[in-house]
């Protein structure tokens, strides 16, 4: 692979020179992002993906779904991204998975996997795994494997990289950016990420769909415990009326967290018949606990989980009893 130079530091980056080794040993990867995806998996994947093909390192990215967010159609092997699983790999890598249900199929006990993640909820249920739940996002863990290995990252890596870093730590807000954050992405404003052409595509292309059925989301909300939580729901009908998609309305779990008064935030709907449910908290509520109680995982400020009911009143329900239970 091309080089570039290599960092020198006092971390045991053991993890990463065998991830490398294992890699340049096989013979076809499967990349693989989890369930539901986001950016930050998305982008990670293809990150790997573009330094693969540009190594002619054969290789494919899955997602167990084709239901993929559109909105990063504009990075570079995008459009590459399968739900077929190949005949046949002899190495597969994991990216953002916080627990491997995420991956979202099985894989045979023989197959190698290599598990970057940054997610507090992550067992090292990998061969090698490099996890690190102190990190913006599993990006920058992506990251720190180039640079590591010194590994050359061209425009379309660190677009990226940039995007999943971006996302993940919306922008740049969530504590776990430090400076270490800002010097990485400085480097891949460098190698040739745009910030501007970047926020716009990721901010201003919004579906009509979302404006019509965001009102709705927020018309459902609900505080108790003298306004400190609060919970939103989205109802199947809602999406049908609407023609949104279930992630166009994300944005109004943040909208609610932005109330000085909330500290704890629920965002209930429904997918494929299954309730999802997105948990938020602000300060020193440890939100993953109770996305645990229920399967589910994530970081101490933001989780999520899954409910095996279709109704989103009975699933508020269950999860609010959780909450209540911080306040006793």
């Amino acid at each position: 692979m091309k080089k570039d130079f290599i960092v020198s530091n006092k971390i045991d980056m053991s993890a990463y020179t065998q991830a490398l080794k294992l890699i340049e040993e096989s013979r076809y990867i499967l990349i693989i992002t989890h369930v539901n995806p986001d950016p930050d998996t998305i982008s990670s994947a293809l990150a790997l993906s573009n330094l693969f093909y540009e190594n002619k390192i054969k290789h494919k990215v899955f997602n167990i779904s084709s239901d993929l967010p559109n909105n990063l159609d504009f990075l570079n092997r995008f459009d590459k991204i399968t739900d077929q699983l190949p005949k046949f790999f002899d190495l597969a890598i994991s990216v953002d998975c916080g627990t491997y249900p995420r991956l979202g199929f099985k894989l045979d006990d023989d197959i190698p996997l290599i598990n970057f993640d940054h997610h507090k909820s992550n067992n090292n249920f990998g061969t090698i795994n490099i996890v690190d739940s102190m990190k913006s996002s599993t990006a920058e863990i992506v990251y720190d494997f180039f640079k590591h290995n010194g590994l050359y990252i061209t425009k379309d890596s660190a677009t990226a990289l940039y995007v999943g870093i971006y996302d993940d730590s919306l922008a740049f807000s969530l504590s776990r950016c430090d400076e270490l954050t800002f010097d990485k992405v400085n480097f891949l404003v460098q190698c040739g990420a745009s910030p501007s052409s970047i926020a716009n595509k990721l901010l201003r292309r919004d579906s009509l769909a979302k404006y019509r059925m965001i009102p709705k989301v927020l018309d459902s909300l609900e505080l108790f415990k003298e306004g400190e939580v609060a919970s939103i729901i989205a109802k199947k009908e809602w999406f049908e009326q609407t023609g949104a998609h279930t992630r166009d309305c994300e944005d109004a779990l943040d909208m609610i967290m932005s109330i000085a008064i909330v500290r704890v935030a629920v965002f209930v709907r429904i997918v494929s018949n299954r309730a999802r449910l997105s948990l938020r908290s602000k300060g020193n509520i440890d939100v993953s606990k109770i996305a645990g109680h229920f399967g589910g995982g994530g970081h101490f400020n933001a989780a999520g989980c899954s409910i095996d009911t279709s109704d989103v009143e009975e699933a508020k329900q269950l999860v609010l009893k959780e909450i209540f239970e911080l306040y006793k």
